[in-house]
């Protein structure tokens, strides 16, 4: 009986999902990947273990990024249908537990996208002013400027995919390029006659404390993560239940030298109580390529390919995002509003207007009363904690959902998903605290519970209403 109610929902989603254009092939979802789940503030946060961070990221590959590749191409594979994990959530634990787990996913995204605005908002501040990046310092600047970038994000939105995808490539493939200059960065700076320690293969033992711990949290479900988020627009991909798998074995190798190379190149050039974990990447580069000839002209160019990374996998977030509302409309746990698209692009247009006025509404108020690095935490660690609830339910569906999916998964994927499961839950507790020093340390974790707790409250208050509403 569940796995016929699983077929019947699954041909339900593929029937509404025939209205929306097919615009995303092998190489978009690849370089989706990149520009997704390549963070560039990672390689700043891993770089605040110093040598042993080697050790936390071949330890992150181990207990979070290969079980998360697996349980997703596993269901993508099954179910191939927009809305992604909403859907699997939906069909392997339930409608309740696909809503919540929805409501998360979206609640961090909103988030994610006001921490990008702020991230934007730096860069730029180093693109004009150079290693100092004094413009964060003025009041005015980065409300403004987050504020800008998100409206822009929300234009191409509207006007589709089909803009939107040459946005994300541009960024994938510029995030590439600026990465590739990050890894050589310390050579050049050795090169010149900088006093550079560079050690890109050095493995140090690590040393597990709470701090430590929290790190290594944040390298697995922050950095590490993210294939999941692509199978949201499923229904807007060619043969999803194909390439969505391939584009995940094709980013993941690649994703990982990213991070561990990179992370070497922070740690060879900045001191580690100075690391900017906003812009750790142009900062980097601004001192790797002091002193050269060049460095005027080859400092902006990178930041500014940087910056087209930042707003390609914005743009990429809030389309991904806009989809949840759209296919919660569908389920009529949400007003049919939100799931009307506009007449000419096909884009759930109310749907993106008002993830946009929420994302920045956030922005601003998370910048309120706090300096630059501390509304960024601020931020980013409560968005993590709803994607973490996102991912408890991801690696929940294999081992407590198994009976209710068409295919039974087998017990090697049952045992990476508890795995994942802990690497999860591990992360959710340790980010109530911050890794910087801030005002009040009670203050900061208070912020971030109120927010989650707040949030669920008013989500299964939303849910419910959907209900009365349906009957």
């Amino acid at each position: 009986m569940a796995t016929q109610v699983a077929v019947e929902r699954i041909a339900e989603v593929e029937a509404r999902s025939a209205g929306l254009r097919k615009e995303l092939g092998l190489i978009d979802l690849v370089l989706m990947q990149i520009l997704y789940v390549v963070g560039s503030g990672w390689v700043g946060t891993a770089a605040k273990l110093g040598s042993s961070h080697t050790a936390f990221w071949l330890l992150a590959i181990a207990t979070y990024y290969l079980p998360q590749a697996a349980v997703v191409i596993y269901l993508s594979r099954l179910m191939p249908l927009e809305g992604g994990v909403y859907q699997w959530t939906a069909i392997g634990l339930g409608r309740f537990a696909g809503f919540m787990v929805a409501w998360n996913l979206w609640s961090y995204a909103v988030l994610i996208m006001a921490t990008f605005g702020v991230t934007i908002a730096t860069n730029a501040s180093y693109l004009v002013t150079g290693s100092t990046a004094f413009l964060s310092e003025l009041w005015w600047y980065t409300p403004a400027v987050s504020t800008l970038s998100l409206l822009i994000v929300t234009g191409i939105s509207i006007l589709g995919l089909g803009i939107g995808r040459w946005v994300q490539d541009v960024g994938g493939a510029a995030h590439v390029l600026t990465f590739a200059a990050l890894l050589v960065v310390p050579l050049i700076a050795l090169g010149h006659g900088q006093p550079v320690s560079y050690h890109p293969l050095d493995v140090a033992a690590p040393a597990v404390t709470p701090y430590s711990l929290n790190i290594f949290g944040k390298m697995a479900l922050g950095a590490l993560s993210g294939f999941e988020y692509v199978a949201i627009m499923a229904g807007e991909a060619r043969s999803p239940a194909r390439t969505i798998g391939r584009s995940v074995l094709l980013a993941a190798p690649i994703i990982a030298l990213m991070f561990i190379l990179g992370t070497n190149s922070v740690i060879a050039l900045v001191p580690r109580d100075r690391i900017d974990l906003v812009s750790p990447i142009p900062q980097t580069l601004s001192v790797g390529f002091a002193g050269t000839g060049i460095a005027q002209l080859i400092v902006p160019a990178l930041i500014l390919l940087l910056l087209l990374r930042q707003v390609g996998v914005v743009t990429m977030l809030f389309n991904g995002n806009t989809r949840l509302p759209l296919v919660a409309g569908w389920d009529n746990l949400l007003p049919h509003w939100f799931a009307r698209l506009h007449p000419r692009f096909r884009t759930p247009v109310n749907s993106i207007l008002f993830v946009s006025a929420i994302t920045i509404a956030l922005s601003l108020a998370g910048q309120a009363g706090v300096g630059v690095q501390e509304a960024f935490q601020t931020l980013e660690n409560a968005a993590g904690i709803f994607y973490a609830l996102t991912y408890l339910a991801l690696f929940a569906i294999p081992i407590f959902g198994a009976a209710r999916l068409s295919r039974r998964p087998s017990s090697a994927l049952r045992v990476a998903a508890a795995c994942g499961f802990a690497v999860t839950l591990l992360y959710s507790i340790l980010s109530v605290f911050p890794i910087i020093d801030v005002a009040s340390r009670q203050i900061f974790a208070a912020k971030i519970i109120v927010v989650i707790v707040g949030a669920n409250v008013l989500g299964i208050a939303i849910y419910m209403a959907g209900q009365r509403r349906s009957r």
